[in-house]
């Protein structure tokens, strides 16, 4: 099992508490149609787990597969700027098959993102360090395919469903798990 080589930091894209009894790095690609895939059971644990995960972004674009990759990751960036990094990761999932400027454009309208800065961030290739900068990390830490994940620091290499997740957490002590199931799940609440 590989190690995660540079540990969450402050300027990672991170939602739910540092404290929380699990941490769930993904690297991923917005055009990747299997990151598409996990995307949604990310949701559902997510829903499930609440405030016992904190789930990690972290970009791997994987540009000679998928040429609107990169941008999608910069468009990303860019929204962050603006406080919406997380409302544009979503929307980057729900249309990957529309990532080309144009689109971009929209869904920055409609998260109601100052269009002139976005724009200017995506042309000036703004973001662009940062995303490869995470590329690199990923390298190092044995990433060489979308998407890869890591629990606590460990890379897993098991399926991306919900539940499948949850047993690669389930080794954590100070998971609260329901008596019913093992596993540590409050419902898709």
């Amino acid at each position: 099992m590989s190690r995660l080589q540079r540990a969450v930091e402050p300027h990672d894209w991170a939602r739910g508490p540092a404290s929380a009894p699990a941490t769930l790095l993904e690297y991923a690609d917005f055009e990747c149609p299997f990151c598409g895939r996990a995307f949604h059971e990310l949701k559902r644990l997510e829903r499930g787990l609440r405030d016992r995960i904190r789930f990690v972004f972290r970009h791997f674009p994987l540009a000679q597969m998928h040429p609107h990759a990169m941008l999608a990751a910069e468009a990303a960036e860019a929204a962050g700027a603006q406080g919406k990094f997380w409302e544009m990761h979503d929307t980057l999932f729900t249309h990957q098959n529309a990532l080309e400027t144009p689109a971009l454009l929209a869904y920055a309208r409609e998260l109601e993102l100052d269009v002139r800065i976005f724009s200017r961030d995506l042309n000036e290739r703004r973001y662009q360090t940062k995303v490869r900068r995470d590329f690199l990390e990923g390298v190092r830490s044995g990433v060489n395919g979308t998407p890869t994940m890591f629990i606590n620091g460990t890379r897993w290499d098991g399926p991306y469903t919900a539940e499948a997740l949850l047993r690669g957490m389930r080794g954590d002590p100070s998971m609260i798990v329901e008596p019913m199931t093992g596993f540590p799940w409050s419902g898709d609440a």
